[in-house]
């Protein structure tokens, strides 16, 4: 798929910077508000850090959290990047 997500890494304690299948790229941006419940782990930046691409999804702890590429995507066509809040 377009939106499958070809490379990912984190370039700042809030940002990842990601890149698609289709050669879109752009950055996904953490606010505070959204490490609660199941993503609460991913407030200690070296958790985070320890993002994997897995078949085109940005995923963290083996599977067990991921970002939906899809939405990434359009947000990231639309506008640049993804916030996630």
């Amino acid at each position: 798929m377009n939106w499958d997500v070809i490379e990912a890494k984190l370039v700042d304690s809030d940002t990842l910077h990601v890149r698609f299948r289709d050669g879109i790229a752009g950055d996904v941006v953490f606010r505070p508000g959204f490490f609660r419940g199941v993503f609460a782990p991913l407030r200690d930046t070296e958790r985070l850090r320890q993002l994997t691409v897995v078949d085109g999804v940005v995923t963290w702890q083996e599977g067990f959290l991921d970002l939906a590429p899809d939405a990434m995507h359009q947000a990231i066509r639309e506008r640049g990047v993804w916030v996630l809040e």
